[in-house]
């Protein structure tokens, strides 16, 4: 017998029901996460002061120079005495930490950072919130909803605030509790709202996001007044532009407007004159010739589609060759002949990485440091497979902390952390540089890539 419409319907609550309670099991396991974070934090940062105190009692027992000192606190903290180290035992544990966690968990470093920070304060001053996701009453995105506002607020007005919002926080949408919290915070907090906004500006900042199908979002992050200023002008002057014979959509004008300002503007006090951005593509040459299809690669960004990649080209003032097959020519090592890298080597380890190498940061190669894998000081080479883009937080993790890291025959670097687990950094580009053999160099099977500078 075919079930009654009311039975289906109670079918379907049943479903529902699931649904609510492996929700609240994934807040229960983001609960017992907040706990394990902060307690490996509290360890670490024992391990840290632990190892200070052994610095500090040996300098005091006897004539040692801060360099010995320095090396009995590396050891008691399972360091490597590092020449001249610029931090002490606390920062070397904090750091190593920090990043061995963002590993752990395939985080970015300050999202690892902001963990810690949010469990920290679900353990240590709101537990009521904790108890509420223990409890599966509400999400992580909800206790985030919190914290956010709390982080502002002074000591003593925690609990009310606290209390006070998960009152009602079970049954809000994360949308309308962050913008209850924010009223609730505003009444409570003992600074007034000029004081905050002007401290909040010091934060102003513009942020780069790819997005799918060779789309990227800029993002600008200012004073209220000042930014829906822009947006209103943006759609005054897309306005402007509307007639019988535009096609354009207002969304559409108030972009190519934006473009048009950002790309070739100039401001009151002359900056941005003469200055235009640049951008470096690697194209496949057989699509660079027109005969693929195969996408370009936009450094920074990822697969771009091949007309764009063949119109940036098109426009660029320079290019570098990278050649898959044959070889490439490009000068992959000067051995113990000089320090510095090659103009040749430096494009084309650009090229290969793209980024810092530190697994998970995006930081353009353009703005990072080259770094000798092994030390130059310690016999290393300047060579493709000694060298790698490390930006500059990266490049001190790694020469103040045990972190350390081997170049794979693919230019995959294998890093070994503090505690000996070990993780992947794959280059963004894969160069193949064993040379062929000389009539390969005709074969109009040859594959390669060039790479424009522009």
């Amino acid at each position: 017998m075919k079930p009654s419409y009311s039975e289906q319907l109670e079918t379907l609550g049943r479903h529902f029901d699931a649904i609510r309670e492996t929700q609240a099991e994934s807040a229960r396991v983001d609960a017992r996460l907040a706990e394990q974070v902060d307690e490996a934090r509290r360890f670490a940062e024992a391990l840290g002061r632990n190892a200070a105190q052994a610095a500090r009692d040996a300098a005091r027992d006897g004539p040692l120079s801060a360099g010995v000192a320095a090396g009995i606190a590396a050891g008691a903290a399972g360091t490597a005495a590092v020449p001249r180290a610029r931090w002490d035992a606390v920062m070397v544990a904090e750091r190593e930490f920090v990043t061995e966690l963002a590993c752990t968990l395939r985080l970015p470093v300050r999202s690892a950072e902001t963990l810690i920070a949010e469990s920290r304060t679900l353990i240590h001053e709101l537990p009521a919130t904790r108890a509420a996701l223990q409890d599966g009453l509400i999400t992580y995105r909800h206790a985030q909803a919190i914290m956010n506002q709390a982080w502002s607020l002074p000591a003593e007005a925690l609990a009310g605030f606290e209390e006070a919002l998960l009152k009602s926080a079970p049954h809000l949408t994360v949308s309308n509790l962050k913008y209850k919290a924010r009223v609730m915070r505003e009444r409570l907090h003992p600074e007034s709202i000029r004081a905050r906004h002007q401290k909040s500006v010091l934060d102003r900042t513009v942020t780069f996001e790819p997005e799918a199908d060779g789309m990227a979002s800029m993002h600008w992050y200012d004073s209220a007044a000042r930014v829906k200023a822009a947006h209103d002008r943006l759609t005054v002057m897309g306005l402007s532009l509307q007639g019988p014979d535009e096609p354009r959509t207002v969304t559409q004008l108030r972009a190519d407007v934006f473009e048009d300002l950002i790309l070739d503007g100039v401001t009151a006090s002359g900056v941005g004159k003469g200055i235009r951005g640049t951008v470096h593509v690697t194209v496949p040459a057989m699509t660079l010739l027109g005969h693929s299809e195969e996408p370009g690669h936009l450094e920074g960004y990822g697969p771009i589609d091949p007309d764009t990649a063949r119109e940036i080209a098109a426009r660029a003032p320079s290019f570098i060759r990278i050649l898959t097959h044959p070889e490439t020519g490009v000068v992959l090592s000067v051995g113990r002949t000089r320090y510095k890298v090659p103009k040749d080597l430096r494009r084309y380890l650009r090229v290969r990485d793209e980024t810092c190498r530190w697994p998970g940061c995006r930081r353009a190669a353009a703005h990072s440091d080259l770094d000798h894998t092994l030390d130059w000081q310690f016999a290393g080479i300047t060579a493709h497979d000694n060298l790698a883009h490390l930006c500059p937080a990266d490049h001190a993790l790694k020469s103040e902390t045990r972190w350390s890291y081997v170049h794979l025959p693919d230019g995959t670097l294998k890093w070994t952390s503090p505690t000996g687990r070990t993780f992947l950094s794959e280059p963004a580009t894969i160069i193949r540089s064993a040379a062929p053999p000389p009539e390969t160099l005709k074969s109009p099977e040859g594959k390669g890539a060039a790479t424009a500078f522009g």
